[in-house]
């Protein structure tokens, strides 16, 4: 049962910031001063199985970590936008190459950069950890904090609705 107060069943894509969502809040950094980022291995799994089922997923940060780009390309995500500084234009970008409109698409941010879009989608999501104008905006609030399993969260949701979570054996392995 959804706690997402949405028709899950609309939703064709998701897209996703990456620090403070799919990773934490807090990041060590290298001493050339590049972020190490931590991920959490579930969000990975269910980024991969969603790929695999059909449901979009994309990208778009503001981070240039080739480490990031290699992940998420390892995940078969397909769209992904890096060192972006104007999500809004990136996320225009998304919608145009995959021919999917705004109300088709959920978003998962947590900070000012991922406002516009967030008021643009059928359904803005957030870690529990969000800044308070994304917590504003959210139609979900994740009782999940940025990585710790709240992309995970949210793709499981959407397809627990559409009946594609554990449909088929590629359910069950990578």
């Amino acid at each position: 049962m959804s706690t997402i107060p949405y028709d899950l069943t609309t939703i064709k894509a998701v897209v996703f910031d990456v620090d403070g969502v799919l990773s934490a809040d807090i990041i060590p950094l290298f001493p050339n001063g590049e972020p190490m980022r931590t991920v959490n291995i579930k969000d990975g799994y269910a980024i991969h199985h969603a790929v695999k089922k059909g449901l979009i997923i994309g990208i778009i940060t503001g981070g240039r970590s080739e480490a990031v780009l290699h992940r998420f390309e390892l995940l078969g995500v397909k769209h992904i936008y890096m060192g972006s500084s104007i999500k809004k234009v990136d996320f225009e970008d998304f919608l145009a190459r995959t021919g999917l409109t705004s109300r088709e698409v959920a978003y998962m941010g947590d900070d000012i950069p991922d406002y516009e879009i967030m008021r643009l989608v059928a359904l803005p999501a957030c870690p529990a950890d969000a800044a308070p104008e994304i917590r504003s905006i959210a139609r979900y609030i994740s009782h999940v904090k940025a990585g710790e399993g709240c992309g995970r969260d949210l793709i499981e949701q959407i397809m627990k609705a559409q009946n594609t979570w554990m449909d088929g054996d590629e359910a069950f392995g990578w």
